[in-house]
């Protein structure tokens, strides 16, 4: 009986094994090869077009794919809009009056609908249109493996309790990505991220007002736009990156070795904890940063796709 049941789970492991090789197996950079030739540079077009009329841009579009990655697997659910069955995730506390750029996503997705009707996910434009933005600004490039359908459902409580909050501690950061499959290595390099965009006051003040692991010069600056009290400009913005907020660089890390990180997380990852090695490499290796970042890209990129042959594809990223 022992023998029969250990032969019972060995199958059952072999099986889910097999199930996952091959889901993920489904994922290719030739995935649209044939079925939509023109997808990568009707992608790339519409990416640095929105990109030269704002190069905030394309830090946004990132945000969205992590976003989406770490809530249920990049499957586009953070591009849905409410429903009568779902509360989507856009209202969510880590997107609510953050999250942008669904507009240029649907203006991918219009474009790419002109050259090949109903064959591309949301998912995959946005996992495409991500790369594109971070060779634009100067980033690394890697091939984005394709064949992700769209979800049809989405969850707010899952986006509230998925998406690690700029408060969170290094081992927190450490157990989130772990979840997910990511190292802490990929922890690092994925959170160079931040070396484009933006954040809000309500993000960052308690840190510049609180926190004494911080340049005193560089909280001083931030304070000019960040009122102390709760209420006052908590949308007002501030560069993740203040000596390069738009182009895709390793200053990031040099912040960071300088006590100038933006957000209480950031600054986790350089704070006399196992982290602080890997931080002092990328500060001073660009090519090492690029390399590690685009490999952890791919990584996150496999997160939970959802793959198959029945393909939910909108004709908007909201539909």
């Amino acid at each position: 009986m022992a023998l029969f049941s250990s032969f019972k789970a060995t199958l059952a492991f072999a099986l889910f094994a097999l199930f996952i090789g091959n889901a993920f197996a489904q994922l290719s950079p030739s995935f649209y090869s044939k079925s939509c030739p023109h997808l990568l540079p009707t992608v790339k077009s519409v990416v640095q077009s929105a990109i030269s009329k704002e190069a905030r841009m394309g830090a946004s579009l990132l945000r969205l794919h992590f976003h989406d990655c770490f809530v249920n697997g990049c499957d586009g659910s953070v591009l849905l809009d409410d429903t009568s069955s779902f509360t989507g995730e856009k209202t969510a506390v880590p997107n609510l009056n953050s999250a942008r750029g669904f507009d240029v996503v649907d203006n991918i997705k219009s474009a790419v609908e002109k050259v090949c009707p109903g064959v591309v996910s949301c998912a995959d434009i946005l996992a495409i249109a991500v790369r594109d933005s971070v060779v634009t600004l100067g980033g690394p490039n890697w091939n984005v493996k394709l064949g992700r359908r769209d979800a049809r459902t989405a969850s707010k409580s899952a986006a509230n309790n998925g998406i690690p909050p700029p408060t969170s501690s290094l081992s927190q950061l450490i157990s989130r990505f772990s979840a997910l499959g990511l190292s802490t290595k990929d922890l690092v390099a994925l959170s160079g991220s931040h070396t484009i965009g933006q954040a809000r006051c309500t993000n960052f003040r308690a840190r510049i007002y609180n926190e004494t692991n911080i340049d005193s010069s560089f909280a001083q600056t931030r304070r000019g736009n960040c009122p102390r009290s709760s209420g006052s400009g908590d949308n007002n913005l501030a560069p993740l990156d203040l000596q390069t907020p738009t182009a895709f660089d390793n200053n990031y890390y040099k912040n960071l070795l300088a006590q100038k990180g933006l957000l209480h997380s950031d600054q986790q990852l350089f704070n006399g904890g196992s982290t602080d090695s890997a931080v002092r490499g990328y500060g001073g290796s660009q090519s090492s940063f690029f390399s590690d970042f685009a490999a952890a890209m791919v990584k996150m990129g496999d997160i939970s796709p959802l793959t198959g042959p029945t393909e939910r594809l909108g004709r908007t990223a909201g539909g």
